[in-house]
């Protein structure tokens, strides 16, 4: 059976995308990642999220969006996509079960996923203080020491916007020049709140016994010398990856492999791109709600088009 809505990806984007479809009565088929609710799952508490004046835990916020949009019908399957081949009227999709699924939309939000350093211990904080996202977390460290790990402009985008919060932002770079832009990096080294310690890796997250960050071990990468460094919260600016390898090949991306999209319309008719997956500079859960809907209503359009006729 050939679907009229495929939505891969169940993060704010492809649920708020889900809900649209499902009420234009168009029974959409989201399929399910290795991540089901996306990043939002991995914060414990979402303050900036509208409509929920004293916060809400990511998992349950996910949870309330997937119920909203099983309320209008929408299916859920399990599998990731392998291949994709979109130029086609009919859109197909291989998933790595050997599944076909036969679509005339397809609506990819399936995000980008933060990088962090791979320390065992920074994995298991994840969510408790180690964190990629300085806009979404910053404020709950509110007078207290916090380090930034990354020497490009997020890094220093995340440092500077800490220093509304916390006493004092560390900045760690395993190198002895930033990679960022000579104003950002002239922002950061002349703020008095913010320490520069160069040459500097992350050699362990402490509070995992505590389940939350206690401080952390750092080492010289000229001297060898390890020494603890006291704060409450490690911020990961080092990039992200946008999940985008299936589409190699078949949708336009930048060089950093984030969908290009018109209003998240790509440019192969029927196939639309929303959330991070299209979007390196927000990388909000509103912002990805919002260009759900929009794909969603991207995908109706079409798909009247397609039917005008019959």
């Amino acid at each position: 059976m050939k679907e009229q809505v495929v939505i891969i990806g169940t993060g704010a984007a492809g649920l708020t995308a889900a809900l649209y479809t499902g009420r234009a009565d168009l029974r959409p088929l989201v399929l399910e990642g290795l991540q089901p609710g996306g990043q939002l799952t991995t914060t414990t508490e979402v303050e900036n999220f509208p409509g929920f004046p004293e916060g809400v835990d990511g998992s349950e916020l996910m949870d309330r969006m997937r119920k909203q949009a099983e309320k209008f019908g929408t299916r859920f399957q399990l599998g990731l996509v392998d291949k994709a081949e979109l130029s086609a009227e009919t859109k197909k999709l291989t998933l790595d079960d050997g599944t076909v699924i036969e679509a005339e939309t397809v609506i990819i939000a399936t995000g980008a996923s933060a990088k962090y350093l791979g320390i065992e211990s920074e994995q298991k904080l994840i969510g408790r203080g180690v964190t990629s996202c300085a806009t979404c977390d910053g404020a709950f460290y509110r007078n207290v020491p916090v380090a930034v790990v990354g020497g490009g402009d997020t890094a220093m985008e995340e440092a500077l916007f800490l220093t509304r919060f916390a006493s004092k932002v560390y900045v760690l770079h395993r190198r002895d020049e930033f990679r960022a832009s000579k104003i950002m990096s002239d922002r950061v080294l002349k703020h008095d709140k913010i320490e520069v310690m160069w040459n500097t890796t992350v050699a362990e997250v402490q509070g995992v016994d505590q389940g939350e960050v206690t401080g952390l071990m750092v080492k010289n990468v000229s001297s060898g010398e390890v020494s603890r460094l006291e704060v409450k919260a490690l911020f990961v600016a080092i990039g992200h990856q946008p999940n985008t390898k299936p589409f190699a090949g078949q949708l336009e991306m930048n060089e950093a492999g984030y969908l290009i999209a018109n209003n998240t319309k790509t440019a192969v008719p029927g196939v639309y791109a929303a959330g991070d997956v299209q979007d390196p500079v927000y990388r909000q859960a509103i912002t990805a709600a919002g260009s759900g809907c929009m794909a969603a209503l991207e995908a109706e359009r079409y798909l009247e088009s397609l039917h005008a006729g019959e």
